[in-house]
């Protein structure tokens, strides 16, 4: 569904950004697009909706190159940024200047998500809260039942029960032709929704394998003292969070902020345990 081979991007020619970046996202998955600040996870965003463009590689959208900004690939695209503007006008204006565009609108369930979010549409959209502005903007781009749906930082702005209320409605906006690349900083607020991890460092994609991937070959645990096979730890209360080889096929939660710190600290050791020809791209 989303290709990317041998991406090179620079925002200047002394620092790049992406170097010979290879990536592939399947329909049916909810990848969780993690990464340090300044990574690249905006920008990967944005090379994938044709916002930006690269130096030089390939970009391949539904078979098409999004530089072209081609409609009949636009009209598949749902991209949700994390800085947005909305106008000073209300929801009905706003669905009749922008909902044709997306030949697909589905305005009950628009309507449905307006409720649940319970955003109050009859004022202004320029006046609502930034967290009803985010709501809204979600509830729109999830609507709009594209292809490829695009959120950088989603949560951004939500407080606790919106973000409980986003990932039970992103839990059931997944279908098996569609694919949701979700970018945060926050790691925990995807915990139980996505199926899939792609960690950017060093220029390129470090990692990117589904969750049951992940837990086959690593297992989760907390311990009161290290085992000898550790391959990553942290001290917490009562012992220490640990990575380890599941090599006794153990059944683990996955801890996507102790992964995330472990792939930064130790790469090939993590990596290397994880990678499938299928799925993973790892440096």
């Amino acid at each position: 569904m989303v290709t990317i081979q041998n991406l090179n991007f620079s925002y200047s020619k002394s620092r790049p950004l992406f170097l010979h970046m290879d990536l592939e996202l399947k329909q049916g998955h909810i990848y969780g697009l993690l990464g340090k600040n300044g990574a690249g996870k905006s920008t990967l965003l944005k090379n994938i909706a044709g916002l930006v463009y690269p130096v030089s590689g390939r970009v391949d959208v539904l078979g098409h190159n999004p530089n072209r900004r081609e409609p009949s690939l636009l009209r598949e695209i749902s991209f949700i940024p994390e800085e947005f503007y909305l106008p000073a006008v209300k929801s009905e204006q706003f669905l009749k200047a922008n909902a044709g565009f997306y030949p697909n609108f589905d305005q009950v369930y628009f309507d449905q998500l307006i409720r649940e979010f319970d955003i109050p549409i009859e004022q202004k959209l320029a006046n609502m809260s930034y967290g009803q502005k985010k709501k809204y903007i979600i509830s729109f781009g999830l609507a709009s039942k594209t292809k490829v749906i695009i959120m950088d930082e989603p949560t951004n702005g939500l407080d606790i029960p919106s973000k409980v209320q986003f990932r039970k409605i992103m839990a059931s906006a997944i279908t098996d032709d569609r694919c949701v690349i979700i970018s945060t900083h926050q790691v925990r607020d995807l915990d139980n929704l996505i199926d899939a991890v792609i960690l950017l460092d060093d220029h390129k994609v470090a990692l990117n394998a589904p969750m049951y991937v992940i837990t086959d070959r690593l297992c989760f645990k907390k311990v009161r003292e290290l085992p000898l096979d550790t391959l990553y730890s942290e001290e917490g209360v009562g012992g220490f969070n640990v990575i380890l080889p599941n090599s006794a096929v153990e059944d683990s939660k996955l801890d996507l902020e102790l992964l995330f710190n472990a792939v930064l600290q130790c790469k090939e050791k993590i990596t290397d345990l994880i990678k499938h020809d299928e799925y993973v791209k790892s440096i």
